[in-house]
């Protein structure tokens, strides 16, 4: 045969070929298997991150309400004061902090004397299941957790 070129096929390479394109059932079932272990380890760090990250504004929210404090007892000598407008806020204490729509913390003066005070940020919503719990900031710099509540508050690692 001048001009045709004969081609060779080895007997089953077509069968061999069409099995190859497709996945098997248990391919799929592996395949599910390890983005579920995946997004079962992803899920709680991600939260817990967020859980982190809400602390960090209740913190700084803290330290700004202890600079007004400060800043207050600068322009009155007579002490600390309890009024949210005292310290430049607009609502009346406490305070919510939120991030997105949903309320994390209530900020408060939860006591203030004229040579003291003490600040905390109590968990709300889902920020309540933190075990960090209420963080309270007084005047000489202590910074304490409660947790649970109706505890003392005390040092909790890893929170402040």
């Amino acid at each position: 045969m001048k001009g045709k070129m004969a081609i060779r096929t080895q007997p089953g390479l077509l069968a061999r070929s069409a099995a190859a394109r497709g996945f098997t059932l248990i391919d799929l079932l592996i395949s599910v298997a390890i983005v579920a272990i995946l997004t079962a380890i992803a899920i709680p760090m991600y939260q817990s991150s967020l859980m982190s990250s809400r602390r960090s504004d209740a913190k700084t929210a803290l330290l700004d309400l202890a600079s007004r404090e400060e800043r207050y007892l600068t322009l009155n000598p007579t002490g600390y004061t309890n009024a949210a407008a005292n310290l430049s806020y607009s609502t009346p204490f406490p305070v919510a902090l939120f991030s997105g729509s949903m309320q994390d913390y209530q900020l408060s003066v939860a006591n203030a004397t004229p040579t003291s005070y003490l600040l905390q940020a109590v968990p709300q919503g889902n920020q309540a299941n933190d075990t960090c719990g209420t963080y309270t900031l007084d005047n000489l710099g202590n910074q304490l957790n409660i947790y649970p509540v109706g505890n003392a508050p005390a040092v909790i690692a890893g929170c402040w």
